[in-house]
């Protein structure tokens, strides 16, 4: 018997991939460090994480304290190793490594590399004796979202979409989470899509369980913003979910920050759905617009027990990707 633990369940670490001269953040590789050098220190004042790197002394260098880091030098085509890391379960009480199939969202990016990170670093042996399972089937951990309990939440655009496993129906995917997640029901997102999300719809990006009967998802009230429509249905769905107790979810919005472009006048899909659980931290993404400030406070109020910590994330998302895409935790 095995299951897919929620965010919150406890930890072992944290893994994160920083950029390097040969990733698409190589035209300005300095400035692109920065929110990554400030996430690992955020997760590494209570817990361990682990980053890969290209260089281990070079990174290491631009820390003032490299307490709980640990850095391995594998080589990677980009940073986002929410999506190609380690998916942890829990099988006959004990924790096992999943490695799916990377494809590079789609193969709209090359990924070899990064499809081969997490049988390399479990040769290294940072993962000890614990088992590790390749399979054959391309799942992003950015795609699902689980409450511990066995449902997972996900969206059709992503999971049902032919550029992934060849356009499996509802009914085949759920197949497969079941099987490999230990899923017990899946809960489908047909709407949600941010304008400039390369990821075709990932779960991580809209909505998220933080706790089994509570859900935080992106609200936009605004009628002339593109993602107006989108997210309105998505509220709708969410509205209809039910809990294992058939009870409705408590639904909590974010909200929708301020549209962000890029140089070129490209909208980016800022989010604060984009967030990370930590063991001892709830580290969030910011924009510097004036929703930050109201985040930061339904943040405050509902992980009373964590240290809430903020971090400017705005050159993440020229990349397509924010916080919580820039790690994997393990358990």
């Amino acid at each position: 018997m095995r299951f897919l633990p929620a965010e919150w369940h406890k930890q072992r670490a944290i893994l994160m991939a920083f950029p390097h001269e040969n990733t698409d953040w190589k035209h300005y590789l300095t400035e692109s460090l920065t929110p990554f050098i400030r996430i690992a220190q955020a997760i590494a004042y209570s817990q361990p994480v682990y980053i890969l790197c290209k260089n281990r002394e070079e990174i290491a260098s631009l820390f003032c304290s490299t307490r709980n880091m640990s850095f391995i030098e594998i080589a990677t085509n980009d940073t986002w190793v929410r999506d190609y890391g380690f998916i942890s379960i829990i099988e006959n009480g004990e924790v096992k490594l999943l490695d799916f199939k990377f494809n590079g969202w789609g193969g709209k990016f090359e990924a070899t590399l990064d499809n081969m990170v997490n049988r390399t670093l479990h040769k290294k042996g940072y993962l000890g004796t614990t088992p590790l399972e390749s399979i054959d089937f391309v799942l992003e951990g950015g795609s699902i979202e689980s409450d511990g309990e066995g449902t997972i939440l996900t969206t059709t655009r992503c999971l049902c979409n032919p550029n992934r496993n060849g356009g499996l129906s509802k009914v085949e995917v759920e197949d497969r989470l079941k099987k490999y997640l230990g899923a017990k029901r899946i809960l489908w997102l047909d709407y949600g899509y941010l304008i400039g999300d390369d990821t075709d719809g990932h779960i991580d990006m809209i909505a998220r369980f933080v706790s089994k009967d509570t859900i935080f998802y992106i609200e936009c009230l605004d009628k002339n913003d593109e993602n107006y429509i989108e997210l309105k249905r998505m509220k709708g769905q969410l509205k209809k979910f039910r809990t294992f107790d058939n009870k409705p979810y408590n639904l909590v919005p974010l909200p929708m920050p301020t549209a962000k472009f890029d140089e070129k006048g490209n909208r980016l899909p800022a989010t604060y759905a984009n967030f990370l659980i930590a063991n001892k931290a709830l580290i969030y993404p910011t924009y510097s617009v004036k929703e930050d400030g109201i985040t930061h406070k339904i943040f405050t109020k509902f992980f009373s027990e964590k240290e809430i910590i903020p971090v400017e994330s705005g050159r993440l998302i020229i990349q397509g990707g924010s916080l919580h895409c820039s790690t994997m935790q393990i358990i």
